[in-house]
């Protein structure tokens, strides 16, 4: 059975824990092999080199964009990356090939994008283009660190491995994504060595220009849809469970065992990705099965992902959401009886770059409920403009998802366990799918939203 296995950057800064969870210590001496690891950067680095992924704290990207000094931040990022290699050294990381390794590709970094900067600064280029590169380039710094010391401590341990590295420093074709991994997996006897692969893909589509912060998982799933893997295994810092164990309690936040695709995909739509929406598709397509693990429970079969599967009871098996949203509703009394009314507002925020997360109507409003980020003065003057009210409201999206959730008296058991704790629902929506019931809620009852609907409904016999 040859699986590919995604370490997410938590997990590798833990590393010595990956050994013993997933490597070695788990297996009899010799079955390491049969796998290809596909692993991110170190907790933080991919935050120093674009910006936080969460608060948007920029990082030595911005520096280049607005043409400051970013070789000296490239060189502060080295002491860096050459303090987690020392971190290390007592797991069996050679330090001097550790650091020498990360020390010469930073230096092929600066190369670049000086040569970058100075095209830049011609005025004959487009920017866009320029900027995308230089992105490119900076976001494949910490997938190649952490790769190149993961094969260099399982070598150190007597682990058989291979160091693959996508990212292209030094490979002057053009070649795309796809193509890269066909070649450089080509020929591999999986049975005789361990893989590691960089998360990061050189490409010339671009994954950044693709996928942006989601790429690791795209060059996961690409790889395990390459070589016909049997499972894809994703490792992460915790399990796929009923409800946030920080909210609720970790003796009431329960493991999911088994899901599909779908309620997959709803998560991904409310920023709580169990995978990457653009990662998932192909695997789906392809047949494979993603399995989630957690790292620090080993023995814990995890949560299996699989195309078809529909639980019997019709249970709810995961409440998530997000308090980081707001609902623009456009109320116009010229909206009832006309038939497409609604096309002139989509194509409004379909300009404007916009998606919606939720979608509920009635004669004269429709409601949309957008990530807060993309709430923009443009868009909103340009509603106003040609609709009768615009009313925008912060507010939270709770939702209850399972594979079939059309039991009888699961939206009367969530309507009610709300109420019970006074919390007013200002807009749902439930689609003929039954997938996923979506609740718009006071921001400031986030958290006891989640609560209240894990009690109620993941609970149901």
């Amino acid at each position: 059975m040859l699986t590919v296995e995604k370490i997410g950057g938590t997990s590798m800064s833990r590393f010595e824990e990956v050994l013993r969870n997933i490597i070695i210590g788990q297996r009899e001496k010799g079955d390491y092999y049969n796998r290809i690891l596909v692993v991110s950067a170190y907790n933080n680095v991919t935050n120093w080199l674009l910006e936080h992924k969460k608060s948007g704290t920029p990082g030595i990207y911005a520096k280049f964009e607005k043409r400051e000094d970013y070789i000296e931040a490239l060189d502060d990022l080295l002491l860096k990356l050459v303090a987690i290699n020392a971190e290390l050294a007592p797991i069996g990381l050679n330090l001097t090939q550790a650091d020498d390794f990360i020390t010469e590709r930073i230096c092929q970094a600066k190369n670049y994008l000086k040569s970058l900067a100075a095209v830049l600064a011609t005025g004959y280029v487009n920017k866009t283009n320029i900027l995308l590169a230089a992105r490119e380039i900076l976001s494949s710094i910490g997938e190649a660190h952490s790769a190149f010391n993961s094969v260099n401590i399982l070598e150190n341990n007597g682990v058989k491995s291979l160091f693959i590295d996508l990212c292209g420093f030094n490979d002057p074709e053009f070649l795309t994504i796809d193509e890269r991994i066909q070649i450089a997996f080509k020929g591999i006897d999986f049975s005789k060595v361990l893989p590691v692969a960089t998360g990061y893909t050189k490409g010339t589509e671009g994954i950044m220009r693709e996928f942006d912060r989601g790429y690791s998982e795209v060059t996961f799933s690409k790889i395990a849809v390459a070589v016909k893997a049997d499972e894809a295994v994703i490792h992460k810092e915790f399990h796929l469970s009923s409800a946030d164990p920080n909210i609720v309690g970790v003796d009431k936040s329960v493991p999911v065992g088994h899901t599909n695709y779908n309620v997959a995909d709803q998560l991904a739509d409310v920023g709580m990705e169990a995978i990457h929406p653009k990662a998932s598709k192909p695997l789906e397509v392809a047949g494979i099965n993603i399995r989630l693990k957690n790292t620090f429970e080993p023995e814990h079969p995890g949560t299996l992902i699989s195309k078809d599967f529909i639980s019997e009871d019709g249970k709810v098996q995961i409440i998530t959401g997000t308090d980081k949203v707001v609902a623009v509703e456009v109320h116009d009394p010229l909206m009832v009886g006309q038939v497409g009314f609604d096309l002139g507002i989509m194509e409004i925020f379909v300009k404007h770059k916009v998606s919606y997360i939720l979608k509920a109507t009635n004669a004269n409003s429709i409601t949309q409920v957008i990530w807060e980020k993309d709430l923009k003065d443009d868009l909103l003057k340009e509603l106003k403009s040609k609709y009768t009210k615009i009313t925008v409201l912060p507010c939270s999206i709770v939702c209850g998802l399972g594979t079939s959730i059309s039991k009888p008296g699961v939206i009367a058991k969530a309507t009610a366990a709300l109420a019970e704790r006074n919390i007013n629902i200002a807009a749902m929506s439930q689609s003929l799918s039954q997938i996923n019931i979506q609740f718009v809620i006071n921001r400031e009852n986030y958290k006891e939203a989640i609560i209240a609907l894990n009690d109620a409904l993941c609970y149901i016999k």
